[in-house]
């Protein structure tokens, strides 16, 4: 009996065609170039109009102060030693110790108002205001001059930075005399002072500073501009005029995007242990192992984290600071939930390569394998580096090996080229798995669209290596946030979207045409905004304002794309149900589905609403390092590719675990305890300690609100301790996680196979569904596959392949 694809025709040369119109393509086409060619502008502004590092700075007599050396070193002894874990500069880092920047201009500005005062001047608040905006900076020789007073308060700040981080105790959540060395505190404060200065003197044919007037600081006259109170509002205008078009375009074309139009034969589900794996699949299991012990070490050091905040003084009655300070903590939790996550994309990826061609390549579970020892050794000398640059033992310093980096890039330099070299392996294993599919088909078809995605990993991650650690401040702000949100929230929302959709075609639940067109429609609504939407991260980094405004607009269409998931998740789950209503088997997935669902959930109200609360400049220029930007983190991080992840580890292991070893009630039990967790993290503390924090900022000042002894309050304390409840409940789920995982090893399957149906691997067409369509004219004896592609037809009759009655047993 013959076979017919329904999906699509074969050109005469033999290349599937693709099977939408080309309308799509050129859509994507236009909002690339578009975004990428004014992120171009943007890139080469950075360079050249962002604040100056000056050369030299020097008194009113000519004596130098400090150098842009002293500047660069002060930056890499503020990154190797974890400072940027405990606190930030100009906003970004850490929450619990203070924003360095807004610190040391409190200070200075007090200094030298003090000093104004002393020397009998009548109106020192006005006088001290006046000093610190003018620019004295001559770009021509590249020297800063400043006044008397302001090198006094420079001394006076140094010898202030030389106790705080030389006192010897941990009562401020670091190691005892982390940094004694005079030289080393010179510099620091250096670096300090130069962002400081930044943020006061005003930029040149302006009335703002280089920071567009950020932090608030009455003491400096530091108040928002215009620009971003403007930005606001037109923020604010393009979330509302792009809401209406979704729903406008929504409305007229309902039926044709999105999950809608999807009726599909009847189709029965392939049970587990049916199924059979391939080598590398198998391999996957130990992939997800290490990824859930990763993601339980990750939730328990967010427990330790979280607790310095609510008791800073002890952890139940033990010095932890001693062993594992704050800033370590953080360092490791930051960038655990980092590889965690990844490494689940990546074995999915991994898991869903064969399927996509039809073929594994002979010896893939070998890279497979390699990529995993290349994982496991990356996150130990991670680890292990983060470790001695922290507690600053003196043999590491400098080397390539342990000199922690930028927040969200800690890994030592040697560590992340190697994790860049990893992710490039990843991707040769990818393309050796599907290049004998590419041939067939069209350069935008799915494989091609899989393929495209999977090359977009490595490539932007790579881009953070321009980030060094003796980069200019503004410009490694510029690339490293390429990698948090460009590779994070575009790129591997990209990625995963792609894999999910592949899912749901193998699944039966969409058909190609379908998948592809929801691609497509992602790319365009998540690259419209999320692109220059980059910037809404470099309001006060020093940034020319154009940066700002870019941000301010763009990033406003971002809430667009969770808003259409969200109105297309309820349609998705009608789908998924109408499916399994028509098979004759049951549904393996239910649990991996739900986690998928909870991606939605989670994707509108921590990425989209918790998100958007924050990236308004106004919000932002008042609560940028506060709970309220932890609150966002959260529940975007965890909530959106937390949940993908473990979602798509237990598709997988769905398949690589024996159906009488599945273990269905841990599953569901890792999926409430996750989801609960979280919510009682953001919503009993997070949310409402930040808009505590937001509060305190705008009414009594940024630099009070980010106080440790403004943390410590009563009721602020209160509101940390309430969190605990939800991190023990988020535990308990990951390591229920970790216990399928764990499963998933110890009794996975035997590989089987190297070879497999393409597409049609987890659904086969009901005898009803033949049935079905001899009332339309169909020949029935032919077969209607709705997963495969029309390169791939063959005879379906019976062979030396085949089972019994001519299909694979």
């Amino acid at each position: 009996m013959a076979v017919v694809d329904e999906r699509q025709e074969v050109q005469e040369g033999g290349r599937a065609e693709l099977p939408i119109s080309k309308g799509w393509v050129q859509g994507i086409a236009l909002v690339f170039v578009f975004g990428f060619t004014v992120m171009g502008i943007l890139a080469a502004r950075t360079y050249t109009d962002s604040m100056p590092q000056p050369q030299t700075v020097v008194s009113s007599s000519g004596e130098t102060v400090y150098t842009s050396e002293d500047i660069t070193s002060g930056q890499q002894i503020f990154l190797r030693r974890g400072l940027q874990q405990y606190g930030s500069v100009m906003g970004h880092g850490g929450y619990l110790g203070p924003d360095f920047t807004a610190e040391y201009l409190r200070l200075s500005s007090d200094n030298v108002a003090q000093q104004l005062t002393d020397a009998g001047v009548q109106d020192p608040t006005a006088a001290t205001v006046e000093m610190m905006r003018t620019n004295r900076y001559d770009a021509a020789t590249g020297t800063l001059v400043l006044t008397p007073e302001q090198v006094v308060a420079f001394e006076d700040i140094t010898a202030h930075y030389a106790a705080y981080l030389g006192e010897d105790s941990t009562k401020y959540g670091f190691i005892p005399r982390m940094i004694t060395d005079p030289q080393e505190i010179h510099d620091i404060t250096a670096f300090f002072g130069w962002t400081a200065w930044a943020a006061a003197a005003e930029r040149p044919g302006h009335d703002y500073s280089y920071t567009n007037n950020w932090p608030p600081e009455t003491r400096v006259a530091n108040a928002p501009t215009a620009d971003i109170l403007v930005w606001s509002a037109m923020s604010l205008v393009a979330l509302l005029a792009g809401l209406g078009a979704l729903f406008a375009l929504y409305g007229r074309w309902s039926r044709k995007i999105g999950w809608h139009g999807s009726e599909m034969p009847s189709l029965a589900f392939r049970q587990p242990g049916d199924v059979e794996i391939t080598p590398s699949q198998r391999v996957t299991a130990w992939f997800f192992l290490v990824v859930a012990v990763l993601f339980v070490v990750q939730a328990m050091l967010g427990g330790a984290v979280e607790h310095y905040r609510a008791d800073l003084a002890s952890f139940f009655g033990f010095d932890l600071a001693r062993i594992l300070p704050f800033n370590l903590a953080r360092t490791w939790h930051v960038q655990l939930s980092l590889l965690w996550t990844v490494g689940s994309l990546l074995a999915a990826g991994i898991f869903l390569a064969p399927i996509i061609s039809g073929r594994e390549p002979r010896r893939q579970s070998w890279l497979a394998v390699a990529l995993l020892v290349a994982l496991a050794i990356v996150v130990g000398g991670t680890m292990v580096g983060t470790a001695l640059s922290t507690f600053g033992v003196s043999w590491a310093k400098g080397s390539i090996f342990a000199d922690q980096q930028w927040e969200y890039l800690d890994l030592p330099r040697f560590w992340q080229i190697l994790l860049v070299i990893g992710l490039v392996l990843w991707f040769v294993i990818i393309f050796r798995a599907i290049r004998s599919r590419l041939r067939t088909e069209s350069k935008l078809n799915m494989p091609w669209l899989f393929f495209y995605a999977g090359l977009a990993i490595p490539a932007f991650y790579a881009v953070g290596l321009l980030a060094g650690t003796e980069t200019h401040l503004t410009v490694a702000e510029f690339w490293r946030f390429w990698v948090v949100h460009l590779w994070v929230e575009d790129f591997l929302e990209l990625f995963t979207t792609v894999q999910v959709a592949y899912i749901f075609v193998m699944l039966g639940v969409v058909r190609r045409k379908i998948a592809i067109q929801i691609i497509f429609l992602d790319v365009i609504l998540y690259s419209v905004g999320g692109v220059l939407g980059t910037m809404h991260h470099l309001y006060f980094s020093g940034t020319p304002v154009e940066h700002m405004a870019l941000g301010a607009f763009f990033s406003a269409l971002e809430v667009i794309p969770l808003t259409f998931l969200t109105v297309e998740a309820w349609t998705f789950l009608q789908l998924g149900a109408r499916q399994e209503s028509r098979s004759s088997a049951p549904f393996p997935h239910r649990w991996a589905v739900m986690f998928l669902v909870a991606v939605g959930f989670w994707n509108f109200v921590g990425a989209g609403i918790f998100g958007f609360l924050i990236n308004l400049p106004i919000v932002s220029y008042f609560q940028i390092g506060t709970a309220l930007t932890a609150n966002h983190a959260h529940g975007s991080m965890m909530g959106v590719y937390g949940m993908l992840a473990v979602g798509l580890a237990l598709f997988a292991l769905r398949y690589i675990i024996p159906p009488g070893r599945w273990p269905e009630r841990w599953a569901r039990f890792s999926f409430w305890a996750l989801n609960i967790g979280l919510a009682w993290m953001v919503f009993a503390t997070l949310l409402p300690l930040g808009v505590v924090q937001l509060w305190s900022s705008v009414n009594d000042g940024y630099y009070e609100a980010r106080t440790l002894g403004y943390i410590s309050q009563p009721g602020n304390a209160v509101l940390e301790w309430m969190r605990m409840p939800g991190d023990v409940v988020l535990i308990l789920g990951a390591l229920a996680f970790l216990w399928i995982a764990w499963i998933g090893v110890r009794y996975a399957l035997p590989a089987t196979t190297h070879t497999m149906e393409p597409e049609t691997l987890f659904v086969i067409e009901t005898e009803e569904a033949r049935h079905d369509r001899t009332g339309l004219g169909v020949d029935p004896g032919e077969v209607v596959v709705p997963s495969r592609y029309a390169s791939d037809r063959r005879s379906a009759q019976p062979g030396p392949q085949d089972g019994p009655g001519g299909g694979r047993p």
